[in-house]
């Protein structure tokens, strides 16, 4: 990895950046695989399937018989651990349920939200490099506690027409009631704008690849909602001298496997843990299966070593990941101090592992510097809050010469008459 020694702050923008892409190109692809799911419906949707993922698919819906074989193909040790994070995720989101409170603004003046799910949501889970089916739960646990009436999934198919046997058994243990066989950019469409078999959604969430995320971004300018801009999976290891090197390597690289555009960096203030953490990704990339796609991913990324911890502090902040771990002795303070990232680990100990799969936080997450403006998903993401007001006639004469003197300053006759013809009717 490449060590960058004390950087001027003036200059931390140029280290800080993400991999760049051209999206031109890339967006009228996108179009046009998108107007043809929209104006052709299933039978454009299984062309891209046969196109890109190289299979015949008869139907788009997995059939009961898929759900149940799929169950007998995964390991029942692999389902106690599917079980263990589902109950975790959904401990941790449970907690999240909004209490409603009324509030009196003025006398005869009450006002209060109700917190209402959203009936359709649409789940994308990938499935080519690294089927995630860890996302299934990440996504429909959350979901299903909002009370989401209609959960759909979509994933791509391998070459035999079939989803991973995980991704669905996690579908069922987390109460997902529609999973179809769609990937890339068909499989937005598909719930964007509905076809015969896809229900169309009111929103999306999930993580893709490139193609993905530009399809997402592309039908949430007019067609439906979705989670957040996303963009390649990132994580920042912020590390003093109490940080062990073997753990802090091993975190960068579990994030550098993730895709050849994933980033991983490290902000220290000390030379030797930047070195010695150096050291150790070359020794342990070598074991890594996906050794070939951590590499290109290591390109991306870089060891930042700082003049003291309060300098660790401000780029962290400045570079505002999605993943957060806090290799440092004051972990707790330090926390305190965080104010953009998507999620943080604290101490040699937490590893991002955890939270990507069993420790009960949500792994989808802000990237690309979002989180200083977004949140991850969680359980609010799946509901609308709904605003209520009640007002008597002692409401009326308590803010109503306000709202007279307001709509006539603004110009707006009719909303002062709409008020002035109340206060009339109860000074009569």
């Amino acid at each position: 990895m490449e060590i960058i020694l004390y950087p001027d702050k003036t200059t931390w923008g140029n280290y800080l950046q993400r991999p760049h892409r051209d999206a031109s190109e890339l967006r009228e692809v996108v179009k046009t695989v998108l107007d043809d799911v929209q104006a052709n419906g299933d039978e454009a949707v299984k062309r891209y399937e046969l196109k890109f993922d190289k299979v015949q698919l008869p139907s788009l819906a997995v059939s009961d018989a898929e759900m149940q074989e799929a169950e007998s193909l995964v390991s029942e040790e692999l389902k106690a651990a599917i079980r263990l994070a589902h109950a975790n995720i959904e401990k941790f989101h449970a907690a999240q349920k909004f209490e409603s409170v009324k509030v009196e603004t003025q006398p005869g003046v009450t006002c209060w939200q109700k917190s209402v799910a959203i009936e359709k949501v649409g789940l994308y889970i990938p499935g080519g490099t690294a089927p995630l089916f860890s996302t299934v739960l990440m996504l429909a646990t959350p979901a299903k506690i909002a009370g989401c009436r209609d959960i759909v999934l979509c994933s791509p198919p391998n070459a035999e027409g079939k989803l991973h046997p995980a991704i669905l058994f996690a579908a069922q243990v987390a109460g997902v009631n529609r999973i179809y066989k769609a990937g890339g950019v068909q499989a937005i469409g598909a719930m964007a704008y509905g076809t015969e078999s896809v229900p169309k959604v009111s929103k999306i969430f999930g993580p893709g690849n490139q193609f993905v995320t530009a399809a997402k971004q592309q039908v949430s300018l007019h067609d439906v909602a979705i989670d957040m801009p996303a963009g390649p999976s990132e994580v920042a290891v912020m590390a003093d001298d109490s940080a062990n090197a073997r753990f802090v390597a091993a975190d960068l690289l579990s994030q550098a496997e993730h895709g050849v555009d994933s980033q991983a960096v490290m902000f220290t203030d000390s030379e030797v843990l930047a070195r010695a953490v150096s050291d150790e990704v070359e020794s342990q990339l070598q074991r890594l299966p996906r050794k070939e796609i951590a590499a290109k991913s290591l390109a991306y990324s870089k060891i930042i070593v700082v003049k003291d911890l309060n300098e660790v502090v401000d780029i962290t902040n400045e570079y505002a990941p999605e993943h957060l771990i806090l290799a440092v002795k004051n972990y707790t303070a330090i926390a305190d101090r965080i104010v953009n990232a998507g999620s943080v680990f604290l101490g040699n100990y937490s590893c991002e592992s955890a939270g990507d799969y069993a420790s009960g936080t949500n792994h989808t997450l802000p990237t690309s510097g979002y989180a200083k403006a977004y949140s991850g998903v969680n359980l609010d993401s799946f509901c609308r809050k709904i605003t209520f007001q009640e007002l008597t006639a002692e409401g009326i004469r308590s803010i109503g010469r306000a709202v007279e003197l307001m709509a006539e300053a603004e110009q707006l006759d009719a909303h002062k008459y709409a008020m002035t013809v109340r206060l009339n009717e109860i000074e009569k």
